[in-house]
């Protein structure tokens, strides 16, 4: 089976935290999501993120600690996948395979229809937050 390294970055910010949902089409289609990708080899994890970022909403970030981190199979390859708290640098957004990035309250995530790896994110950050 293949191996992937995969990421998701988490911003808050007042007791907010930025979610975006994802176009029509692909296996996420119209749900929402901690925005992050799949690494290319060769990269670390941050540098990642910060691609994926500006590739997905036109922001540079500055990457934090590391959040969670667990696997998921998704057909015949499997996922590393590795959440991190993240800083947006820039406020300004130019979606690419998003059609809207929300800023929502963290007692409200629940009810926004998230993928699988993202509502294990989701389900933890709530837990730790609402609990802390």
């Amino acid at each position: 089976m293949e191996e992937r390294v995969t990421t998701a970055g988490i911003a808050l910010n007042c007791g907010h935290v930025l979610i975006a949902k994802r176009e029509k089409g692909g296996a996420l289609s119209g749900k929402w999501e901690f925005p992050g990708g799949k690494n290319r080899y060769g990269e670390s994890e941050e540098e990642t993120l910060e691609r994926e970022y500006s590739e997905e909403l036109g922001v540079r970030i500055r990457v934090g600690n590391l959040f969670t981190s667990f696997d998921f199979s998704n057909g015949d390859k499997l996922y590393h996948l590795k959440a991190y708290f993240i800083e947006l640098l820039d406020t300004a957004f130019t979606l690419s395979v998003h059609t809207e990035a929300r800023w929502v309250r963290i007692d409200e995530l629940g009810s926004f229809e998230m993928g699988g790896s993202d509502g294990k994110i989701r389900d933890e950050l709530m837990a730790f937050l609402l609990n802390s």
